[in-house]
């Protein structure tokens, strides 16, 4: 069983719902990400989601791409964020780590180099934004080699085929996109989102995290009620823009404290 695996099943026997943490990697310097990955563990979040910095991004808003262009300059690139989960791996072996990011950097490196080292430094699962399911055949087949969990995205605007296709290919867990817009948009709509999110529940055993607008403790609660977990990621890389590094890490730290706390409301 894989660690996404295996963690989602234990919180499911307990209950409890998933809070996956998302960070750009490298941001705003490269020893600043495996510290704060360990500090966000320890605050409540039992999946780590780690941004690969890119020079493009499609689906991030204004928070998410700064950060990237921030990891850039700091000379993070997609190596040596495998370098950084090799480190937080030293002591810690259980938490599952997904990398998100876009598919330029693994044309470049190529599928069998990158999950070869991404699978010996620990990494769990993928997710590329740019990468549609139907063309994702050839990656999969080097993911399932080394033990890597293939994430996708479903969409409000997600077609029954669309659903089925990703439902049919996907592993570790389903990310199901709460709005139509980017990550950090305030533009979620719980009421539609859990409709949407209860159907796509009904078809697959999969866990369903549901991300992109989650912002705070009650907009977590309400959608944790009707999904299996809740990825958080502009409220806590948004701050390593406007403070401090050591300000913004304990603002990712205490945000964490309060989603987990609305989380464990959950009955």
């Amino acid at each position: 069983m894989s660690r996404l695996a295996a963690r989602f099943a234990s919180l499911k026997t307990t209950g409890r719902k998933a809070l996956v943490s998302y960070v750009m990697a490298g941001d705003p310097a490269p020893h600043v990400t495996v510290p704060l990955l360990h500090d966000l563990v320890a605050a409540g979040a039992d999946v780590l989601e780690v941004g690969l910095p890119f020079s493009d991004p499609m689906a991030d808003g204004p928070a998410i791409a700064l950060a990237a262009e921030r990891a850039l300059a700091g000379g993070t690139n997609t190596l040596k964020v495998l370098d950084m989960v090799a480190e937080f791996r030293q002591s810690n072996t259980e938490t599952p780590i997904v990398l998100m990011g876009y598919l330029n950097p693994l044309e470049i490196i190529g599928y069998e180099n990158f999950a070869k080292h991404a699978s010996s430094a620990g990494v769990d699962g993928l997710l590329l934004v740019d990468l549609p399911p139907e063309e994702a055949g050839e990656l999969d087949v080097v993911l399932k080699q080394y033990d890597l969990d293939p994430i996708f995205l479903l969409a409000p605007t997600s077609t029954d085929t669309r659903i089925q296709h990703v439902l049919n290919q996907a592993r570790g867990f389903i990310y199901y996109v709460s709005l139509k817009g980017v990550t950090g948009s305030a533009a979620l709509d719980t009421t539609e989102a859990a409709a949407r999110i209860a159907k796509v529940k009904s078809q697959t055993s999969l866990p369903v995290g549901v991300g992109f607008g989650i912002r705070d403790a009650a907009t977590a609660k309400q959608m944790g009620q009707v999904a299996d977990g809740v990825i958080v990621g502009t409220v806590l890389v948004q701050p390593f823009g406007e403070h401090s590094p050591e300000i913004a890490h304990q603002m990712a730290v205490e945000k964490i404290k309060e989603l987990r706390a609305a989380l464990d409301e959950i009955v």
